[in-house]
Order: structure tokens, then sequence, then C-alpha cells
């Protein structure tokens, strides 16, 4: 059981990472689940699949970060609110997948099983993904901590004005922050294509909120410039742990969504 909860905690933790820089960052990414969803068609067509795993792998990278870099590019330098931008990334996104994959999920081909074999080889008892996802949380810590783009992230989300005035280019960081968030989802459409074997425009339904969820119960501000990687993981970590207690209990999804929204209220107010 809880080999499970670590694997289904990989894809969404993925892009909690990924989420925790936006945030920090003053942004807000709504658009995480749809992006997944499409580069994970996107990379499951059958043009894409001709080419081996490892196109498949680098297409869904390419197409995760080009949808963050079109978000950013609005944000930055078109000047829309993050909330609509995003809000349009998730439509356009969910309906371009749809679109490519005629509402079908698209089946991971024989010849590509070395991307299954990231779900189903395990090391020291643990799949393969799981390790991916730690690699991932790792560097997230790095890059947050121990890099001075980490530094400028703090800077960007607690003061733009006068991360601007201290040389800081808040236009360019920004586009960058959300292009790293858009490279998480394509990671996180990778893991999804190794535990699911497919590719569908249904993939990542509401993780933008599990993901929003996880990094504001880690204690991360939505008004941005406060929050670590660790506190956001932590925070998916309770959240994913409380959904597999109510899934062993039997209670339907109606009632686990109605109390992810009662723990999300309560982890905003302790916060205030």
């Amino acid at each position: 059981n809880l080999v499970s909860i670590l694997a289904l905690a990989s894809t969404i933790g993925v892009i909690t990472v990924g989420m925790t820089f936006v945030i920090i960052g003053g942004g807000i990414d709504l658009s995480v689940g749809a992006v997944m969803a499409l580069a994970s068609v996107w990379a499951t067509t059958l043009a894409t699949q001709a080419y081996g795993p490892v196109v498949m792998i680098v297409c869904a990278l390419l197409v995760g970060t080009g949808a963050g870099l079109l978000s950013g590019f609005l944000i930055a330098y078109g000047r829309m609110v993050a909330f609509i931008a995003t809000l349009a990334m998730l439509v356009a996104a969910r309906g371009l997948a749809q679109r490519m994959s005629n509402q079908r999920t698209q089946l991971v081909q024989p010849d590509n099983s070395m991307i299954v074999d990231l779900s189903t080889t395990r090391v020291l008892g643990l799949p393969l993904l799981v390790y991916v996802f730690a690699l991932v949380v790792l560097i997230g810590w790095l890059v947050l901590n121990r890099t001075t783009f980490g530094r400028r992230t703090y800077a960007v989300g607690g003061n733009p004005e006068a991360a601007r005035l201290a040389g800081i280019n808040v236009r360019k960081h920004t586009l960058m922050l959300y292009a790293l968030s858009g490279l998480c989802c394509g990671i996180a459409a990778v893991l999804i294509m190794a535990r699911t074997t497919t590719g569908s425009s249904t993939h990542g339904d509401l993780y933008e909120l599990d993901a929003i969820a996880a990094v504001i119960i880690g204690g991360t501000l939505l008004t941005g410039g406060r929050g670590t990687i660790i506190g956001s993981i932590l925070g998916l970590l309770i959240f994913t742990v409380i959904t597999n207690l109510f899934i062993l209990n039997g209670l339907n999804t109606a009632d686990q969504l109605v109390a992810k929204g009662v723990i999300i209220v309560a982890a905003v107010l302790l916060q205030r």
C-alpha cells in the first residue's frame, strides 16, 4: 500500500515541484493537468511512437516546456493575469489533446516497453518512477535553495518592483518559471504513460487543484515570496495518504472531493 501511495504521488509530485516555483514567484498555473494530458497524447501518437521511446520522452518534455513558455510569454510580456492566461491554456491544451486523439485512449506500443519499465522495474522494492520523482525533488531543492535563480524567485514573488530595482529582469524570470512548470508537466506525462501504458486527453483531471493544495498545505504563501520544496512534498504526501485512507474505507469520489475542499480551506485559514 505504501509503494502504491508513492507511485501515485510521484506523478502529481513532479507537477507540485514546478507549481511550488511558480507560486513562490508570485504566480499560479491552472493548466498543469491539461498540459500533462497534451504531452502524453502527443508522445503516444503512432507517428511519434514510430521513432522509439527516447523520441517519445523528448517529445513529452518539449510539448510541456513549449506550453509553459507560451503561458509565461502571455503573462510576462503580454501582461495578462496569470489566472486568465493559464485558464486559457487549460482549455486549449485539453481541447487540442482531445482533437489529436479523437477522444480515444492511445496505447504505448510493445516496442516502446522502455517507458513502461519505469513503472514495472523495481529497485530496492520501489518502482523506477519513484526514483525519478525523488531526483526531480532533489534538483528542485538545489535550484531553489542553492542557486541565484532560486534567490531571484523569492525576490520576484516577495516584491516584484523591488526585484526590478535591484536589477532582476522580472519578465524574463517569470517566463522561465512557467517554462520550468511546463517541463515538470512533461516529466509527469512520461510517468503517467509508464503507470497507465496510455496517453489520454483525460489524464491529469483536477491535478492542478491537487498540486496547488499540496503547495498550500506545505506552507507556501499564495501571494508569493515564501515557501519550500520539502514543505510542498510533505503536503502532497499528507494529501495522498488521506485520499488513500478514504479509498480504503470505501468513501466514494464525491465525499473525497468534499474532504479535499475542506482541507484546502483549513490550510489557507491556518496560514492567515
